[in-house]
């Protein structure tokens, strides 16, 4: 996108913008293949240039800043408030090495194909522009493509599925009753089922393949070959929820459902087994006993680096809830509430959240955690581990936090430019492993290969279960529908002492 000024605009075979503020003179039309791409131009008498025939252009303003010089693939900054109209015959050369083109291409049964490359100027940033500011992430990037500050709260359009949007049309359900049904899955799940359904459209694409209404036949094989490619069983079964969240189905059947996916994903099952290990990933205790000391004690006056990390990584044991969870806490009067005496608060998310898996009662998410090793102490050892009472630790961070706070989340980054801002989640699980990586650290050891921030749900539970706390009580706190999501892929073996290490220590002569 160009701003400019001159009095006389050659329009080349890549793309041209129109103004109804131009300042043009008059118009060369040299366009790359024939005159009839872009069809008769004429100058109106408010000095602004139209399309006769079958274009129509909506107006672009550009901004009038210092004189530019065409052909030298230089542009001062774009100021296009409206989305950019381009007109591309064939070709796809451009003329400047600053420039970058992306493809889009626009269907239309009404007229000819339209805007197969936008040339967007990179040398500056836009001074305003409503199409980029929706698609631009807050705060700076960090390492891993994480971010640290949270982005603005924003909706998924169900209608991400078009495909779906379309079966349900031919069903006769109004635009209402159609937005409600996809609104049942959570915006990160419709982002998913859009990627992998985007996958599976280009794959029957190459295969001159309707893929909304291509064969039981042609959906396997599409999924053979991301098993023959190393795809795990739980990555194929989401391509599987996509394809049968879109096509319209066999005699009222997804694909999902037919009986040869269902055998096809029980093989898959068998070939590619879901193998969890029951050892955990790090030490629960070398972790805790680091807390309790440097960096992240004295509490009152650690860094507030420290004292972030600490808090994150206590919650996270202490409630063993999601990630996802503890990003939507709030610091606002009507979601933390302290008891009168300090030892106990009651956590709840703000009202906009939803889990990832809505519980029977959405109150359960709702949660309180209570004073550990209060004072008075009657001994030193309890004075230690009062410093891991989880109600002293969110105290302290919400006393030290609100004079910097822009928002009422309860984790904000405590590093500038973004101080006070609103946490995002990937950096609230970098916190938590960033917590035991400190730990470790402290007693000269690294980290241990594959942690990860989830992994505190499955420590906390098993060590729950270890110590005596019903099985209801556990699912409860995790928010799980059965025991059986905690036995298959949360339980950890912490129990100290194995049956073969017992039977052997019988042969001791000290008892």
């Amino acid at each position: 996108m160009y701003e400019c000024t001159c009095s006389h605009v050659t329009i080349n075979k890549e793309c041209c913008l129109f103004s109804n503020n131009h300042t043009g003179e008059r118009m060369e039309v040299t366009p790359f293949n024939s005159g009839s791409d872009l069809g008769s131009i004429w100058q109106g008498a408010n000095r602004s240039f139209c399309f006769q025939g079958k274009y129509s252009l909506p107006p672009v303003l550009l901004h009038n800043r210092p004189r530019c010089t065409l052909g030298l693939g230089r542009a001062s900054a774009p100021m296009a408030r409206r989305a950019p109209v381009c007109i591309s015959p064939s070709g796809n050369d451009i003329s400047s090495s600053r420039e970058s083109a992306s493809a889009f291409p626009l269907s239309d049964s009404s007229g000819p194909l339209v805007a197969h490359k936008v040339v967007v100027c990179r040398d500056n940033q836009p001074a305003s522009s409503e199409s980029l500011a929706a698609s631009s992430p807050q705060g700076s990037p960090l390492s891993g493509g994480r971010r640290s500050v949270s982005s603005a709260p924003r909706s998924v359009a169900p209608s991400c599925l078009p495909a779906e949007r379309l079966n349900l049309i031919a069903k006769g359900l109004p635009p209402s009753v159609i937005a409600t049904i996809q609104s049942a899955r959570a915006s990160s799940t419709r982002g998913l089922y859009a990627y992998k359904w985007r996958a599976f459209e280009q794959w029957c694409q190459d295969r001159h393949t309707l893929p909304f209404q291509c064969s039981i036949v042609d959906v396997l094989t599409f999924l053979q070959e991301l098993l023959d490619k190393g795809l795990s069983f739980s990555t194929i079964k989401v391509y599987l929820a996509a394809i049968s969240a879109c096509h319209i189905g066999f005699d009222g059947v997804t694909p999902g459902a037919h009986p040869l996916a269902i055998r096809f994903l029980k093989g898959v099952r068998r070939l590619r087994p879901v193998l969890k290990s029951s050892v955990p990933a790090w030490d629960l205790s070398l972790v805790l006993e680091a807390l309790c000391s440097p960096p992240f004690e004295p509490i009152e006056s650690v860094d507030m680096k420290f004292l972030s990390y600490k808090t994150a990584l206590l919650l996270a044991l202490a409630s063993a809830k999601r990630v996802g969870d503890l990003h939507a806490l709030s610091v606002h009067p009507a979601c933390t509430q302290f008891s009168p005496d300090g030892h106990k608060v009651v956590l709840r998310p703000n009202a906009a959240y939803f889990p990832k898996i809505m519980p029977a009662s959405y109150s359960s998410m709702e949660f309180e955690l209570l004073s550990f090793c209060s004072p008075p102490f009657a001994s030193e050892e309890q004075r230690r581990m009062h410093s891991l009472c989880p109600v002293r630790v969110l105290c302290t961070y919400i006393e030290r936090t609100q004079n910097v706070r822009l928002c009422d989340q309860l984790f904000v980054c405590f590093a500038n430019p973004n101080r006070g801002r609103a946490l995002s989640k990937q950096r609230l699980s970098h916190w938590i492993i960033e917590a035991i990586s400190l730990a470790y650290g402290t007693r000269g050891l690294a980290l241990p290969h594959g942690v990860r921030a989830h992994s505190t749900r499955g420590m906390a539970t098993s060590w729950a279960l270890f110590k005596g706390v019903p099985v209801a009580d556990i699912c409860a706190a995790a928010s799980w529908a059965s025991p059986h999501t905690f036995v298959q892929f949360y339980r950890l073996d912490v129990t100290a002492p194995s049956v073969a290490h017992t039977v052997l220590s019988a042969g001791s002569t000290t008892h």
